[in-house]
């Protein structure tokens, strides 16, 4: 067993860790004992090795390399404890806590290898996985240099008359980083402990790509960046957010990013349309707002999107619902029952309605409609439609509301509609209760009854003049079941309830509660606890399939006393 403490070049605490194995990884992976960034750090970068005479640091073979006390080693030992292992900007010493003949003993116990930062270490000295933590002075003149580089670059394209419309991205990429290069060697005045190849590769990600949001948008453990403004960004990771230490050189950097995911994508974003919705390539969803509306400057939010396929399975392992539920849900879509997801926002509607789109037999023929296209179906009969703004001139808008009505000419026999925010919540009722059962939508709701209510209010923005019984009519008959998904407080997102819309009396639209969460406080790390248990209730649709003579497994309904604790 071995402690390393590690601080950064400047001598700022990153934190404290203990490996309880003979060895333990260096780098950027998961399984590191330290968690490290930077483009100077690799995966695996180094190993501390424990032997018979004490401790060894042993490279991987990084082109950056290793050092101990300021020499650059291939392998190292025993190490001292006032021996410095230089990694990138890190510098770590090591400590021995038992004898080398201790080491040889087996591991007992279940409790993992390696613990991070002691629970008493302040919050705030913590490493934030992503940044290389760096002092204020020094990020203000990286920024300076940042800045005038940046000029300098726009003033060499003018000057050599570059039509970059003619160049693949490709080919401006590399011509950028060819004229940054030489910018950058016919400077002078750089500060020593400023890094060229990264400050170059800045300048480079401002120009041609997304900024400083780029290394954020390749770290697959943050699900969402915020952009304040250009020197305040957050980012959200396992439920929790982070400020990030990267900033935008200026607000046109930002705006200029803004125009960068937008444009591909026939959208624009200026003083006469300040606000926007669009995606990345990977399909992250994109919200960004503008000065004069945006008052501490241009602001982005993104969502990023999931790389790996998310299945069922993924939620029951991440604690979201139960196999119960799962199996219930499935049954469901199968059955072509129409289901409406209700969340707040950042509760994982989306990501839950795109593995609910998976029970869908491949044989059906899907239509998606969404107003910035961010689901991901693998079905083979599939439409995927995407609403569009108004023109510079205010004309040519396509709302969501036009593509339900347009789709019900194509055929379809699932409509998928990514959110109802407004007057087509009123067509996808009518869709419903028109013969295209097994429809799926989203929307925003605290629960099942808020979401009846919010449905009713939906209908009427859409000018009709309906009295309310007639909407609620529409809503009992259309909707069968409600999954409500929420995030708590702590970052994790759980099915908190799934509703059975049973019918309409007395003026008020039924619901049977099927399955709940019942919380029962929170663990030592903050997260919530609970069950997830049914409530004994049998769904109506459920006495249908079994006189069909179709097989259901009862036990789904099962109100057990041994619950699923998560």
């Amino acid at each position: 067993m071995f402690s390393v403490l590690v601080k950064t070049k400047k001598g700022t605490l990153v934190g404290s860790y203990t490996c309880e194995r003979g060895e333990c990884v260096l780098g950027k992976d998961k399984e590191s004992l330290v968690p490290m960034a930077g483009w100077k750090v690799a995966g695996s970068h180094a190993r501390l090795q424990c032997r018979e005479d004490g401790l060894y640091v042993i490279d991987q073979g990084h082109r950056t390399g290793t050092n101990v006390n300021g020499r650059k080693v291939e392998e190292y030992g025993p190490l001292d404890e006032e021996d410095v292992v230089e990694i990138s900007d890190y510098r770590l010493n090591c400590r021995l806590l038992n004898t080398p003949a201790e080491l040889r003993k087996p591991a007992t116990g279940d409790g993992p290898a390696v613990t991070g930062p002691a629970d008493d270490e302040p919050r705030s000295q913590r490493y934030e996985p992503d940044e290389t933590p760096r002092s204020r002075e020094h990020e203000a003149r990286v920024t300076h240099w940042r800045e005038r580089i940046r000029r300098s670059l726009v003033d060499y394209m003018d000057l050599r008359r570059v039509n970059v419309a003619d160049m693949s991205d490709q080919e401006l990429r590399q011509f950028t980083a060819g004229a940054i290069d030489k910018i950058i060697r016919d400077q002078d005045g750089i500060d020593a402990d400023i890094d060229k190849e990264e400050l170059a590769r800045q300048v480079l990600a401002e120009a041609v790509g997304l900024g400083p949001l780029e290394p954020l948008l390749a770290d697959e453990s943050i699900s969402e960046i915020m952009v304040n403004a250009r020197d305040e960004i957050y980012y959200e990771r396992n439920g929790r957010l982070n400020q990030s230490r990267v900033t935008f050189t200026d607000d046109t950097s930002v705006i200029s990013a803004i125009e960068r995911i937008v444009s591909p994508l026939g959208r624009r974003i200026d003083e006469s349309s300040p606000m926007v919705d669009a995606r990345l390539k990977d399909g992250s969803r994109v919200n960004a707002v503008i000065p004069p509306l945006a008052l501490k400057g241009p602001n982005i939010t993104i969502r990023k999107f999931m790389k790996e396929r998310l299945t069922a399975e993924h939620m029951r392992r991440f604690g979201s619902l139960s196999d119960e539920m799962v199996a219930f849900l499935d049954l469901a879509v199968r059955s072509r029952k129409n289901v409406v997801i209700s969340g707040g926002t950042g509760s994982g509607k989306t990501t839950l309605l795109n593995v609910l789109s998976n029970f869908i037999p491949d044989s059906e023929r899907i239509i998606t409609v969404e107003d910035a296209a961010e689901l991901k179906l693998y079905q083979p009969n599939l439409v995927s439609l995407e609403a569009r703004p108004a023109n510079q001139e205010g004309r040519g808008a396509i709302s969501i509301r036009d593509l339900v009505k347009n789709c019900l000419r194509m055929r379809p026999d699932r409509i998928v509609v990514g959110e109802c925010r407004g007057g087509e919540a009123l067509d996808m009722l009518q869709a419903m209760n028109t013969g295209h059962d097994g429809s799926l939508t989203t929307i925003h709701s605290n629960s099942p009854r808020d979401c009846i209510s919010r449905l009713e209010v939906l209908v009427l923005m859409s000018g009709m003049d309906l009295p309310v019984h007639a909407i609620r009519e529409q809503i009992a008959s259309a909707v069968d079941i409600i999954v409500q998904q929420t995030r708590f407080a702590c970052g994790s997102r759980k099915v908190t309830s799934v509703a059975e819309v049973t019918g309409l009396e007395g003026g008020v639209i039924q619901l049977s509660e099927i399955y709940r969460f019942q919380q029962k406080g929170y663990d030592q790390e903050g997260r919530v606890r609970g069950d997830f248990v049914a409530t004994g209730a049998i769904p109506d649709f459920v006495e249908e399939l079994r006189e069909r003579h179709i097989d259901v497994d009862m036990n789904l309904f099962r109100n057990r006393e041994e619950a699923h604790d998560f």
